[in-house]
């Protein structure tokens, strides 16, 4: 397992538009589906990659956490599937199902989405204000699979509720880490 860090996009970038399906709903989703929210929070997520295992029920306890306030969540996979089979739309829905995700969880076939947020591991965190612009780019927390510290999203919830409360996100952000994204071969992108 490679340790890859998120590429920590520039803050103020505008939320890239996309249109994807979600695997437990079928439904497409795309920023419209968040229009008004004050927050949105955008994960780069999977079914296989340890890291992701290692925080998956914290994730969904966002979800539940969040749940009523004015926040849009969405979890995307863009993992090849062809090298990595048990991240396919099917085994995602029952990942999604399992965990009690209340957010959609799309999967970007194309891999061109998570080019477009710059995503280059899994999870890969994205938090945008009202006006779509970038906020936070960074870790969950700084629990790791292998260093005993609790997984409690301390990072994230700190930036959310920042947006939330009309204040800034605090500029010293640190990437998040995981394994990298599983690229279509010839499809790995520059950055």
């Amino acid at each position: 397992m490679a340790l890859t860090p998120s590429t920590m996009l520039a803050l103020g970038t505008k939320a890239p538009d996309f249109q994807l399906p979600d695997v437990v709903s079928g439904q497409t989703i795309s920023l419209a589906t968040f229009a008004g929210k004050q927050a949105l929070l955008v994960m780069f997520i999977c079914r296989h990659c340890p890291f992701v295992k290692h925080v998956q029920a914290q994730l969904a306890k966002i979800g539940q956490d969040y749940e009523g306030e004015d926040v849009g969540i969405v979890a995307i996979s863009s993992n090849y599937v062809k090298s990595h089979p048990e991240d396919a739309p099917e085994l995602l829905k029952l990942m999604a199902i399992g965990l009690g995700f209340n957010f959609p969880y799309c999967y970007d076939a194309t891999q061109e989405v998570a080019k477009a947020y710059n995503a280059a591991c899994t999870p890969d965190f994205f938090v945008f204000d009202s006006q779509l612009e970038l906020v936070y780019r960074g870790q969950l927390d700084d629990s790791r699979p292998s260093n005993d510290k609790p997984v409690t999203g301390k990072d994230l919830r700190a930036a959310i509720d920042a947006v939330l409360a009309g204040q800034p996100v605090n500029p010293v952000q640190i990437p998040s880490i995981g394994c990298n994204i599983k690229w279509k071969p010839g499809n790995e992108p520059s950055y």
